[in-house]
């Protein structure tokens, strides 16, 4: 994907900087996105593009290209993007971290993970972080990558779907897409565990060829819930504020997904 040239808001004919958003975040936020870029563009004074992509697996290859200079990024792509590309972490939502749900059909004669067995369908989609850690909440039913089948779906409704129609017999969430789906669907399902790690979360960060701006960036985020404009924008992220992260707190966060991995 090559950069995008174009005139900015602000009438400078300039190149505009990428930014992206993992793909694990629910489509009602879709919209919230685009006008979280609006109004960062306005508040920064610099033209940004906001671009979608469809897989993690696209977006990790335009991070690899150096085609992303700001993005909104799920826990497990931080190790590449902080020790590899460079980006610096700005913020992480406050009071919100990425939580893992194991979840069954309702009707299912499933109680504990203990009740499942080998052999076992497993929907979940190709966010590594969450899958990771749903995989951690079945060791004790002595179930792994080995003896189970997994079936990676696109997005998290398709996962609720594969429960619906017994297509799988477990599904793994990210907790807040599993929150955000239906009542009616929710209530046809039923939940397992529900993950308590707390300190793995998403993270704003800003790449080598913004990072001159992540000082500002950051004051002007961390500001953003105190003024009716900022507060609403949040709202349509299903966000109240964002928090400071500093490179300690990202390394300590890198260094416990390396460890569940091992």
């Amino acid at each position: 994907m090559p950069y995008i040239q174009r005139c900015d808001d602000f009438g400078q004919n300039s190149m505009a900087y990428v930014f992206t958003v993992s793909p694990d975040f629910g489509p009602e936020h879709l919209c919230g996105w685009f006008i979280f870029n609006t109004w960062l563009q306005r508040v920064l004074g610099k033209s940004i593009h906001l671009e979608i992509y469809p897989s993690f697996l696209s977006q990790r290859k335009a991070i690899q290209d150096d085609q992303v200079d700001l993005i909104y990024a799920n826990p497990f792509d931080a190790s590449m993007l902080v020790r590899n590309k460079g980006f610096i972490p700005l913020v992480t939502p406050e009071g919100k971290s990425d939580e893992a749900v194991v979840v069954v059909n309702a009707g299912a004669s499933i109680y504990s993970i203990e009740d499942l067995k080998p052999g076992i369908r497993i929907a979940s989609t190709d966010d590594p972080d969450v899958h990771m850690m749903g995989m951690l909440m079945l060791e004790p039913a002595e179930l792994d990558e080995s003896n189970v089948f997994c079936d990676k779906c696109d997005t998290y409704i398709l996962v609720a779907k594969r429960l619906l129609q017994n297509q799988s017999d477990v599904g793994i969430f990210l907790a807040e897409a599993f929150d955000d789906l239906s009542q009616i669907v929710k209530k046809q399902l039923k939940i397992l565990v529900y993950g308590q790690i707390q300190v793995v979360r998403h993270a704003l960060m800003i790449g080598p060829r913004m990072a001159h701006h992540a000082q500002q960036v950051a004051d002007i985020l961390v500001r953003m819930h105190s003024n009716d404009k900022g507060t609403s924008v949040l709202k349509g992220l299903g966000l109240e504020r964002w928090k400071r992260m500093d490179r300690e707190e990202m390394e300590f966060m890198i260094d416990l997904i390396d460890t569940l991995l091992v």
